[in-house]
C-alpha cells in the first residue's frame, strides 16, 4: 500500500492536494440537503489543472418549488469562479436538475465553459466520455413527472435521515444513510442502478471511448464494465465524494467525509491504523 498523501488542513496551506483533474457532481445548491460547507473545505484543500462540474450543481427543480439559498452556496460558486480566474480549466456539464443551463451550451461565463457532454484525455492518452448521465436514465427521459415524484421522495428521505442521525449522534453512534440503505435493499432500485451503469458503459464503448465519467445516481464507484472503465463521482448531499486523476495518472474516488473525520486527529500523532484509514479514504 502506498503511503497516504500528506494533508495540511490550514485554509492558507501552500501545499494542497494536487491533481491533474477533479470531477464533482450532484452538489444540489439551493436545497437543504446540500453539504456546501464540506465542499468548500474540499475545494480549499485541492488544486487541479482541470475541474469538471458534472451536472446537478444548482438544483433548479427545488428552487422552482421553494427558494432556499445559504451564504455557503454563494461561497461555493465564488470559489469555483476564483479557481477559473487563477487558471484552472473549469467545464460545466449540464444535468437534469440544472437543465435550464442547457440553453447556454457552447457559451462561457466567468471562464467556465457550458457543455452537454465532454471528452477528457487521461495522462496515458485514454479518452473518457464525461456526461451527467440523465440522458441515459429511462425514468428521466420517459416519465419526467415520475422523476420529479422520486426527487420529492428522496428529499423526504433525507429529512427523515437527518432526524434519525441527530438521535444517533446523541447516542454516540456514527452517521448512517437511510437513502443508501433503501437503494441497496430495494430490488427495483438495484436493478435501476445496474441498468444505468451498463447503459453508460455501452454508449461509451459504442462511441470508441475507453471509459465514462458521470454522476446522477449519487453512487461513487470506479469499476470495469465490459472492457469500459465506469467512473461515478458520487455526490455532495450524503457521500461527499469526488473523482480525481492523480498526477501519476490514476483515476480514483476521494472520500472527503472520511478525510474530514480524520482531520480532528491531525494535532496529535496518528497511529498506524489511522494512517491506513487515511490511505483508504484517498483511494490508495
Amino acid at each position: 500500500m502506498k503511503p497516504p498523501v500528506p494533508i495540511d488542513y490550514n485554509d492558507d496551506s501552500p501545499a494542497p492536494l494536487r491533481f491533474r483533474a477533479i470531477f464533482i457532481s450532484d452538489i444540489h445548491l439551493g436545497t437543504p440537503g446540500c453539504q456546501a460547507e464540506h465542499l468548500l473545505d474540499f475545494l480549499r484543500h485541492t488544486e487541479s489543472d482541470e475541474l469538471y462540474l458534472v451536472g446537478d450543481i444548482i438544483d433548479g427543480w427545488q428552487l422552482q418549488r421553494r427558494w432556499y439559498w445559504q451564504q455557503s452556496h454563494n461561497d461555493v460558486i465564488q470559489k469555483v469562479l476564483r479557481k477559473a480566474r487563477k487558471g484552472t480549466k473549469v467545464t460545466y456539464v449540464a444535468g437534469n436538475h440544472d437543465e435550464g443551463i442547457r440553453q447556454f451550451i457552447g457559451l462561457a461565463f466567468g471562464g467556465i465553459e457550458i457543455v452537454n457532454e465532454s471528452a477528457y484525455h487521461t495522462k496515458d492518452g485514454r479518452m473518457f466520455l464525461v456526461t451527467h448521465g440523465d440522458l441515459f436514465d429511462a425514468v428521466v427521459q420517459g416519465a419526467k413527472w415520475l422523476a420529479h415524484l422520486g426527487d420529492g421522495a428522496y428529499n423526504l428521505t433525507l429529512k427523515l435521515n437527518q432526524w434519525f442521525n441527530h438521535a444517533r449522534a446523541k447516542l454516540g453512534l456514527p452517521y448512517w444513510s437511510l437513502a443508501r440503505f433503501l437503494k441497496d435493499r430495494v430490488k427495483n432500485a438495484v436493478s435501476y442502478i445496474t441498468n444505468f451503469e451498463e447503459a453508460l458503459a455501452h454508449e461509451a464503448k459504442r462511441r470508441g471511448f475507453a471509459g465514462v465519467v458521470c454522476g446522477h445516481i449519487h453512487k461513487a464507484e470506479v469499476r470495469e464494465i465490459d472492457g469500459i472503465l465506469y467512473c461515478n463521482d458520487g455526490d455532495w448531499v450524503e457521500s461527499l465524494t469526488a473523482l480525481v486523476e492523480t498526477e501519476e495518472g490514476e483515476l480514483k474516488v476521494i472520500d472527503w467525509k472520511a478525510i474530514e473525520a480524520l482531520k480532528q486527529q491531525t494535532l496529535s500523532p496518528r497511529t498506524e491504523e489511522q494512517e491506513v484509514e487515511l490511505a483508504h479514504s484517498i483511494g490508495d
